[in-house]
């Protein structure tokens, strides 16, 4: 069993910066990490993952070009850089972690644990 914390979430206004922080209880090599989105009405939307090696990472257009996923298999924790906020992003980010599938690459489904979540607001 994996349990994995996130932190790093707040108020922040259009076109700041947050760092979103997760980490994993136990060793991560093993793990393909991701992070995820639930704003209010909206269904759980993909934001951003990242392979086990983190050689390869997958983004959502939504957030391409301004999130940068990155990871410390040392440290056991993956972060999401977020630049460029809009208060569009405003939602709770989730970071999941899998290792179902076998893959070695980044992925979008297949994920078996999940943080508690942390909320990030995007004031315009």
């Amino acid at each position: 069993q994996v349990q994995l914390v996130e932190s790093g979430g707040g108020l922040v206004q259009a076109g700041g910066s947050l760092r979103l922080s997760c980490a994993a209880s136990g060793r991560t090599l093993r793990l393909y990490m991701g992070w995820f989105r639930l704003a209010p009405g909206k269904e759980r939307e993909f934001v951003a993952a990242i392979s086990k090696s983190g050689v390869i990472t997958d983004y959502a257009d939504s957030v391409k070009g301004r999130f940068a996923i990155s990871r410390e298999n040392a440290k056991n924790t993956v972060y999401l850089q977020m630049n460029g906020l809009k208060p569009e992003d405003t939602a709770v980010y989730y970071c999941a972690a899998g290792e179902t599938l076998l893959t070695s690459g980044a992925v979008r489904i297949g994920y078996d644990y999940w943080g508690q979540g942390t909320q990030v607001t995007v004031s315009s």
